[in-house]
């Protein structure tokens, strides 16, 4: 991105594509070089954790400028609504905020209202940050930015959220929904295979569709999991995370290793 230039989202860019679902992996180690791999694999997104890893906002800003760097979308899922932290991340240039346990209308009624420039949200002006091209871009852009493409993605974690899933998507700032199924289960004391969270999945999708917002989950790496995030009515997906990615590539590879035996 240019100062001249508009920027673009490019999370809504990979929602637009018809021929096949945005495909992303959640970060969660404190490393820039995760991000840059991501990108390089040819991830659309990445989600940097800061609910679920020891992730800080200073870590995060750093990755956010990588993956702008190298092409990828930085959505941040943050630990809880904070305001403060909702607009550090903003200026530091992240596409989007990802907001767990959203279970009700009145909570996305408050995170697109921390996250949105008026009249349409209280967030503040910091054109002189990242996502102002450090006062490159004018104040215009910035703002444009701001109120149009920045993408706010919602979190349906409990049945309460899913009973809801259509007023939650139909608020004025919140773009996505994301199921989580491991909580939405574990709520439920049961886990993601029982016909429950199986019922309760297809009525979160109806409810995004109901809404006219994309939704999506986080599954494994495998054209399967990806497969059934589809026929179950996703439109983008989360393969694995950094970490477990790292993790079962060693594994393969020393598995490969250890089945070479002396002659």
């Amino acid at each position: 991105m240019s100062a001249a230039s508009p920027r673009r989202s490019l999370f809504r860019a990979a929602l637009a594509r018809s021929e096949g679902p945005a495909l992303g992996t959640w970060i969660k180690l404190p490393a820039i070089e995760s991000v840059e791999l991501a990108a390089l694999a040819g991830f659309d997104f990445a989600v940097i954790d800061l609910e679920h890893s020891p992730l800080s906002i200073e870590t995060a800003s750093q990755q956010i400028a990588v993956a702008l760097l190298a092409g990828i979308a930085p959505i941040v899922r943050v630990p809880a609504l904070d305001a403060g932290v909702a607009q550090r991340l903003l200026d530091a240039g992240a596409e989007g905020l990802m907001l767990p346990h959203v279970d009700t209308v009145e909570q996305a009624e408050a995170a697109a209202a921390l996250t949105r420039f008026p009249p349409r949200g209280l967030r503040g002006v910091g054109s002189t940050s990242r996502a102002g091209g450090w006062g490159a871009v004018s104040r215009e852009e910035y703002l444009r930015f701001g109120r149009e493409e920045v993408v706010i993605i919602a979190q349906l974690e409990s049945e309460e959220a899913v009973h809801a899933a259509a007023a939650i998507g139909a608020v004025d700032g919140v773009d996505a929904l994301l199921l989580g199924a491991a909580d939405l289960s574990t709520s439920l004391g049961t886990t993601e295979a029982d016909p429950r969270v199986a019922e309760l999945t297809a009525r979160a999708v109806a409810g995004a569709r109901t809404a006219g917002v994309p939704i999506g989950n986080a599954g494994g790496a495998t054209t399967a999991a990806v497969q059934s995030a589809v026929d179950a009515g996703f439109t983008f997906t989360l393969m694995s995370n950094d970490a477990t990615l790292l993790g079962s590539a060693a594994s393969a590879a020393l598995q490969a290793g250890r089945g070479v035996r002396f002659p």
